[in-house]
């Protein structure tokens, strides 16, 4: 009797640990086999926003030295919150990912229920473009230069409007270190994306926006629009005889905007490593190396383009934050 327990023991051992080997192949197939169908990528603003414009330039690229196609997928709204909680909460396979700019860092400062944790609930992929930003202005604002643009805005600040793309937004962050350093405040007016705020500068509805180069620089020399200066400490090659702010008085001024890639929590090493792969060969593309120098934008060097390289980044950024968003008191919730 005894023996005869002893081999269903047996037996039943061995067909569990053929269910776990069988189980633990099936898992190792399907990381091997990565990406086996099309990978959303997540943008968390509007079609033809300056993240969006990343993010499409890109896209194709990765696509190929992954095998195949990176859609990119726009979930507005929040400052990004949606479209990270989004991807927070999708499966943890490699098939959602998300690019953000520099909102993943204002994020906890800016909201006092966030639904997602930056540093808790993401898998890094690495940094991808370090973006300047303009100061502009629709084209028939009165104001010539950036000497008459202070003389202006201090005298009609009530009537003067400053659009950006949501609240924590960048080029509301860069709206406010403005208004901070002129001394002045002004008739903000937020939308759902930086896309259809420039849309309201071009049409003259409103009257400033700062904005990412990457959307600036073909419209300030197709000259659509007025630009008072750029927010880099040195001038832009792509843009030689626009000075910056620094050097007309904001002493200091400097927004740049830096983009990472990431992913749900729990997604596969292996995964993460194929993504990171195409990721590098993509900022190495000749054609996306081209067209973001001619926007002024900065490839990150290797060592950021890593996992490692975008947490620290990331954690360094909501400490340089923080102080700044509860100095000036502002919350989106």
């Amino acid at each position: 009797m005894e023996t005869s327990m002893n081999s269903k023991l047996k037996t039943t051992l061995l067909a569990c640990a053929a269910v776990l080997t069988l189980g633990a192949g099936t898992q190792a197939h399907s990381q091997a086999a990565f990406p086996d169908k099309p990978v959303a990528l997540v943008v968390p603003f509007a079609a033809g926003g300056p993240t969006d414009v990343v993010a499409r330039m890109i896209a194709i690229p990765m696509g190929k030295a992954l095998g195949q196609t990176v859609l990119v997928e726009n979930t507005v709204g929040a400052g990004g919150t949606i479209a990270a909680t989004r991807v927070a909460r999708a499966t943890a396979n490699g098939y959602t990912i998300f690019i953000h700019h520099m909102g993943m860092a204002t994020a906890p400062a800016l909201y006092k229920k966030l639904s997602f944790d930056p540093l808790k609930d993401f898998e890094y992929i690495g940094q991808v473009v370090d973006v300047p930003m303009t100061l502009l202005a629709r084209k028939d604002f009165p104001a010539a230069n950036f000497a008459e643009l202070q003389t202006y805005v201090k005298a009609n600040a009530g009537k003067v409007t400053l659009a950006n793309a949501g609240l924590g937004a960048v080029s509301h962050l860069c709206g406010l270190l403005f208004m901070s350093q002129m001394g002045v405040e002004l008739n903000t007016i937020p939308y759902k994306g930086t896309g259809p705020a420039m849309n309201d500068l071009l049409g003259g509805q409103v009257d400033l926006l700062c904005d990412q180069t990457t959307q600036t620089v073909p419209l300030i020399k197709e000259n659509r629009v007025k630009v008072y200066g750029v927010t880099s400490l040195t001038r832009l090659a792509a843009l030689p005889n626009v000075p910056t702010l620094h050097e007309q008085g904001l002493k200091g001024f400097e927004v740049k905007v830096w983009h990472g890639m990431y992913a749900p929590k729990g997604t596969p090493a292996p995964v993460l490593e194929k993504l990171n792969a195409a990721l590098r060969a993509a900022m190495q593309d000749p054609m996306v190396k081209q067209r973001l120098a001619d926007l002024s934008s900065d490839i990150p060097p290797l060592e950021k383009m890593t996992a490692a390289g975008l947490k620290n980044h990331l954690e360094a950024e909501i400490s340089k934050w923080a102080p700044v968003i509860k100095k000036a008191g502002i919350y989106a919730d």
